[in-house]
């Protein structure tokens, strides 16, 4: 089970894909998110790499709270293809941030 909603992921996408222009909001967005969020953001983008298979989405989530050796932001930033890497591993578990991404993008 996900620790973060998919509506937060969906944030981390949008963010991701403007990178250039919003870089410090989306490093401000994941270091508000509690720990636990951190670690299932990270593990849904290694299930969307292909480092994990989703049905392995537990220890996905442990390894990443494991191996959290720098802040979760530097991370995920320093990631090529974060936003598809995020969208990828939501589609994996069975869940989409489209509806989502769509009401963000619109402002709600």
């Amino acid at each position: 089970m996900l620790d973060i909603t998919v509506h937060k992921i969906a944030q981390v996408v949008l963010m991701a894909r403007e990178l250039d222009r919003a870089e410090a909001e989306l490093r401000a967005f994941i270091d508000r998110l509690s720990e636990d969020e951190q670690a299932s953001l990270v593990a849904v983008m290694w299930i969307g790499r292909g480092s994990f298979e989703p049905e392995e989405l537990e220890e996905a989530t442990r390894t990443a709270f494991e191996e959290a050796t720098t802040p979760c932001a530097d991370y995920l930033l320093g990631t090529p293809h974060l936003s598809d890497h995020l969208e990828n591993g939501l589609e994996a578990l069975g869940l989409s941030a489209a509806d989502d991404e769509d009401e963000l993008i619109r402002g709600g």
